[in-house]
């Protein structure tokens, strides 16, 4: 990093992966603010920490009290209150503005004011591909069910990644897709995210009974259509297998929700302590998502030592190499899926194998930390410029 540190405000409504960046940020003394919707989680300084509370309070009932879907319209119907209340804040001083794609217009209306780096951090893959991926498996899976994001909404995303000076992206597959939309590479960063190696720690030993372990949402976006397939034929060769889904079940999984809801583990929602134990446990991760930006589960899997079976639109390409650090697999093929999940169930040896080095990519030079000084050396490269 240079001698001059880089004053950076993160801003999103609602909070994403923003807590832990701003906490690494903190830590070397280069957060300007972080201006978000949710809790302080990550012991941000109050002088720092600014809370959207209209927004929280408008949504409070819909996060208790209403399905998903309900929560996700009410999400995108009180966003002009999020609007109204950044434009109404005190803008600190500031070299950097960095927030997440869909909610950086406003920040970059004032950022250009004063001459800051512009830098949209993307959750996902271009919008343009987002809306594909999903899209066909809705139209597969449960015809009539259409990606809940208002168009409005990508139409946002689309301007702010045209008016970015630096793409943030988790990925290889997200930098690829916004190439692939037309974007110019050099705009583009990837970094992946960290891991909390003081609660993610590695696994004692692989288990004599197979497990798998996948965490994430329990949808047609993340591939679950496939991964339960792929279960029921590793099911036929190994009985004794365990598949465990940690995650909400969205409504676009309604149809397919009955078929299997009896042929695995379900656990709706684990804290991180206990998730990373329920890791510890497991032989392989397995994520066949099929449009993402980067699964941070996938890194808290890495960190415990876990062998990785995952997509290449998962993200994981990014820090595994297939047959290195796990197997990468096609996202829409249950028997390429089963076949990897077979290989590293059957095989101790190499479960062990590939745990060992997942770790040593995933956890090595690669904690929250480690995410926010690749960021903050990224950054002074660019104001000196």
């Amino acid at each position: 990093m240079s001698e001059k540190i880089p004053k950076i405000l993160l801003a999103t409504c609602g909070a994403w992966h923003l807590r832990q960046t701003a906490r690494a940020f903190q830590d070397r003394g280069a957060l300007a603010g972080l201006w978000i919707s949710e809790k302080n989680l990550t012991q941000i300084t109050a002088d720092k920490f600014n809370r959207c509370w209209p927004f929280h309070l408008a949504m409070k009932p819909f996060y208790h009290l209403t399905p998903q879907i309900w929560t996700e319209k009410a999400f995108y119907t009180f966003f002009p209150i999020w609007k109204t209340w950044f434009k109404a804040q005190p803008w600190p001083e500031c070299d950097v503005v960095q927030a997440i794609m869909g909610f950086a217009t406003e920040p970059f209306d004032r950022a250009e004011k004063t001459g800051a780096l512009k830098v949209v951090d993307c959750q996902n893959s271009h919008p343009t591909s987002y809306y594909g991926y999903m899209q066909r498996e809705c139209d597969l899976w449960c015809p009539g069910e259409n990606v809940p994001i208002p168009r409005w909404m990508f139409a946002r995303m689309n301007r702010e990644l045209e008016r970015a000076d630096i793409i943030l992206c988790p990925s290889d597959f997200v930098r690829d897709t916004m190439v692939q939309n037309g974007l110019r590479a050099e705009k583009c960063f990837v970094n992946p995210f960290g891991a909390d190696v003081s609660i993610f720690q590695p696994r004692e030993t692989v288990p004599s009974r197979p497990k798998f372990i996948a965490v994430g949402t329990i949808c047609l976006r993340k591939g679950h259509q496939y991964l339960f397939r792929a279960f029921e034929r590793v099911k036929k060769q190994l009985p004794e297998a365990e598949l465990v889904c940690v995650g909400n079940l969205k409504t676009d999984f309604r149809k397919e929700w009955p078929k299997w809801r009896d042929s695995f583990t379900y656990i709706p929602h684990l804290p991180h302590r206990e998730l990373a134990k329920l890791l510890q446990s497991g032989t392989a991760f397995v994520f066949p998502s099929l449009e993402e930006g980067f699964a941070r589960a996938i890194v808290e899997a890495m960190a415990v030592g876990l062998p990785i079976i995952a997509s290449p639109e998962s993200g994981a390409t990014t820090l595994v190499q297939d047959g290195v650090e796990g197997i990468i697999v096609r996202g829409r093929d249950p028997q390429h899926i089963a076949d990897a999940m077979l290989r590293v169930a059957t095989d101790r040896e190499l479960c062990q194998r590939l745990g060992e080095a997942a770790h040593r990519k995933g956890a090595i030079r690669n904690t929250w930390q480690d995410y926010g000084d690749r960021l903050l050396t990224e950054y002074a490269n660019r104001l000196k410029k």
